[in-house]
């Protein structure tokens, strides 16, 4: 299962590109009912600027609550959102706007 977390984080790595000041994320809307792996992929693509490795392990233990011990999905999806919010707010103070 972890495994599997890891290779869903890496697949939806984006490539680093120069720092050019930080970016912003692109919103993908919330289906009324989705997977945990494809919230996963959902947040990558909103946060594509977001280096996945320090995530890793975070992501994993969420998507092994669900699976392994039946954890609501609507629960999981509602910490990786907030995973995904806190390492962004990380990237923005590391990176402050230019101007």
């Amino acid at each position: 299962m972890l495994a599997f977390a890891e290779f869903l984080v890496q697949r939806g790595a984006a490539t680093p590109e120069p720092h050019r000041g930080p970016r912003e994320p692109i919103p993908v809307p919330r289906p009324t009912t989705e997977s945990v792996v494809a919230a996963i992929k959902r947040l990558s693509k909103t946060y594509e600027m977001l280096d996945r490795g320090p995530m890793l392990n975070e992501t994993s233990a969420l998507m092994s609550a669900h699976v392994l011990q039946g954890r609501p999905a609507n629960e999981v999806i509602d910490d990786l959102e907030a995973l995904f919010v806190r390492h962004y707010r990380d990237y923005r103070a590391k990176h402050p706007s230019e101007g």
